[in-house]
């Protein structure tokens, strides 16, 4: 069975979508300081964005692994249980940093945004779903996966900076009881 790193690198379509928009470069896998989990667990970077971001594997183990996205600002998140479930989400709402509130209106005015710049963005969107042989939640779906993943298991992934040993904040949290989170 062929890795899904190998797949992404293999299929041009989808390696160029997770590149932009997505904002996943496979090689790029250094942090902008030295971090690790509050675990004592290692991490392993696995790729990089443009603003300085990080998503590490943590654990050991192969693409199953949890994957933690943290940011060149000192915020840090469970995003996925695996690889190819953070695939899915870069895929579906590669725009998921502009949803704070994981709303399907947030999502769709991100969306708009995006594909002002790039109107074939959906097109391109399903080749590199089917290049990767992936089928795709709904950006709704996709988002509340994204904060179940976080607020849940995430609650246990705790990133530190190396040196300082101070703890990165969350960027994703729990809704509040009671509180609206749609529109």
């Amino acid at each position: 069975m062929t890795s899904m790193i190998t797949a992404i690198r293999e299929h041009e379509p989808a390696a160029d979508f997770l590149l932009w928009p997505g904002d996943f470069d496979l090689d790029r896998t250094d942090h902008v300081e030295d971090v690790r989990l509050a675990s004592g667990e290692p991490l392993e970077g696995l790729a990089g964005d443009g603003s300085g971001g990080t998503y590490f594997f943590c654990g050991k183990g192969g693409e199953e692994r949890p994957i933690l996205y943290a940011d060149s600002e000192g915020g840090a998140a469970l995003v996925a249980i695996g690889l190819p479930e953070l695939v899915r989400l870069l895929l579906t709402v590669p725009w998921w940093r502009d949803c704070p509130r994981f709303t399907a209106q947030e999502s769709q005015e991100a969306a708009e945004e995006y594909m002002e710049d790039e109107p074939d963005l959906l097109a391109e969107r399903d080749a590199a779903a089917t290049a990767l042989g992936i089928a795709l939640p709904t950006e709704e779906e996709a988002l509340a996966r994204l904060r179940e993943v976080a607020t849940g298991p995430g609650r246990e992934y705790i990133l530190l900076n190396a040196v300082e040993g101070t703890s990165y904040s969350s960027l994703i949290t729990a809704p509040r009881a009671g509180a609206e989170t749609e529109g």
